[in-house]
């Protein structure tokens, strides 16, 4: 097993992890602090113990947060954070640089926000395209062996990039957006995860709340919410989207679980090396969700769902065109 699970065994962590960038950050409305913190307290206290973070998330608020929520539990947990993509505080913008002294820089900042002496997993947020991957990981290797990391994650890269990173350094885990809506780690990058012994961690496994029924034909995504400039989201193609919910919705019903723990039950159905991780303002879904745990699906749930929501059959790409420059994932015809 990669680091990454050794980890996860260490702390009894269940495999659905909990992703904190909905507190501060990417979905429009966020939580004061000291609401953020007690959410965070209770995702502890309920069973999370994989947290994740970013120094991207809330331009850095999000891991201060989290800092100040688990400093007195760390050595409870799974603390995993993300590198190599910043605000930039000058000019507000998100800025990609994934040179060593950079992703050094930010490894440093980020554990004193975070008041530990290391995390358990590293991402290389985004891909520089102008700094060869080998050069990144290597200096996230080298931070390994000081001490300040436990292994080495990288976040949207292709199944080739994971291989050349890999080969520079051992990737414990891989971060993609994977969910019934979003099967884009389906056409290699599963393979290379199971062939070099990767995790596959998958955020948004709710489809950014488009599977939990949070967004509606009616909905209005408040200002700064990523999902207004994704196409999928827009109106005339959310309208269809929409429509492939109600088979989705009625098996839920049938099975008496939630449409979200459908979702999550469905993405851990898909492998033993993929730990989803929602994420979730509100302390309820949280719990919800950390539910998923316990529901196991028959084979010929599974193949109902496999027919449902296929690729050819969403409505708009995941990213939009300034998005999908940012990523290195493959992508269906």
């Amino acid at each position: 097993m990669s680091a990454f699970f050794d980890r996860l065994h260490e702390v009894a962590s269940p495999t659905i992890g909990l992703g904190c960038m909905n507190l501060s950050h990417g979905y429009g409305h966020h939580l004061p602090e000291v609401d953020a913190v007690r959410a965070l307290d209770e995702a502890f206290d309920m069973g999370y113990r994989h947290f994740d973070t970013a120094t991207l998330y809330g331009a850095t608020a999000n891991e201060r947060i989290v800092g100040i929520a688990l400093k007195a539990k760390r050595h409870e947990l799974l603390l995993a954070s993300k590198c190599g993509m910043a605000i930039d505080p000058e000019s507000g913008k998100r800025v990609i640089d994934g040179r060593p002294q950079t992703l050094r820089r930010q490894c440093e900042a980020s554990l004193k926000r975070l008041q530990t002496d290391h995390l358990d997993i590293y991402y290389l947020h985004r891909l520089d395209r102008n700094v060869p991957v080998e050069e990144s990981v290597g200096a996230l290797g080298q931070l390994v062996e000081e001490g300040k990391l436990r292994a080495v994650g990288l976040s949207e890269v292709s199944a080739a990039t994971l291989s050349r990173g890999n080969a520079e350094y051992p990737i414990a885990a891989m971060q993609s957006e994977y969910s019934l809506w979003t099967r884009n780690p389906e056409i290699a990058l599963l393979d290379a995860c199971a062939e070099l012994n990767t995790a596959l961690v998958a955020f948004s496994p709710l489809g950014r709340g488009f599977l939990s029924g949070a967004v509606q034909s009616d909905t209005v995504f408040a200002a700064g919410d990523m999902r207004a400039g994704m196409p999928r989201f827009t109106k005339e193609n959310l309208t269809h989207n929409l429509e492939l919910l109600n088979r989705f919705n009625a098996l839920a019903n049938m099975l008496a679980i939630t449409p979200a723990q459908l979702a999550l039950a469905w993405v851990k159905a898909q492998s033993q090396q993929i730990v989803p991780i929602p994420g979730s303002r509100s302390v309820a879904h949280m719990r919800e969700n950390l539910l998923a745990e316990q529901v196991e699906l028959h084979d010929a749930t599974l193949e109902e769902l496999k027919g449902m929501m296929r690729p050819e059959d969403v409505a708009g790409a995941r990213y939009n065109e300034t998005q999908q420059a940012d990523i290195d994932t493959e992508e269906f015809a």
